[in-house]
């Protein structure tokens, strides 16, 4: 499996998960499935269909976890002054300015402002010093962006 870049705040909230999902949830599906057992006939049973789903769902979410946890590698700033995974970069398009974290898949909401690195805007700024130049074609048409701050 590939390497999936977090940031240390992101694998300390995945550990957060995981530890949760494996005490607090195990026991909760474990009620749901002890109570559903209690009902009888689990040929015709739902809640007990409904429990050992809940069942699966949250084996695959440990299991996921587990792996992204495994196969993490947390982002460290080498190149100051130049866009990495992990910046907070304030650009402008010429009328407002935004600033993004660049992050890896597994964290990345852009509602928090925070982009993948491999999306187009994330992908145009990796690599890029402070006062560079970007162009972005969005359905809309091409925005170029200037990059004005890098931390």
């Amino acid at each position: 499996m590939e390497e999936k870049y977090l940031t240390q705040e992101g694998l300390d909230k995945l550990k957060k998960e995981l530890e949760r999902l494996k005490k607090d949830e195990r026991i909760k599906v474990a009620e749901e499935l002890k109570t559903a057992i209690s009902f009888g006939d689990l040929s015709e049973n739902a809640a007990y269909d409904d429990a050992k789903e809940n069942q699966a769902q949250l084996e695959a979410r440990i299991i996921e976890v587990e792996k992204l946890i495994h196969n993490a590698k947390v982002i460290k700033h080498n190149k100051k002054g130049w866009v990495e995974v992990g910046s907070m970069v304030t650009l402008n398009d010429g009328k407002k300015e935004n600033t993004y974290q660049i992050v890896g898949e597994e964290e990345a909401n852009p509602l928090e402002n925070r982009i993948s690195f491999k999306s187009p805007l994330g992908a145009a700024m990796i690599n890029k010093p402070e006062g560079a130049k970007i162009k972005i074609q969005t359905p809309k048409g091409t925005i170029e962006y200037k990059i004005l701050k890098i931390n």
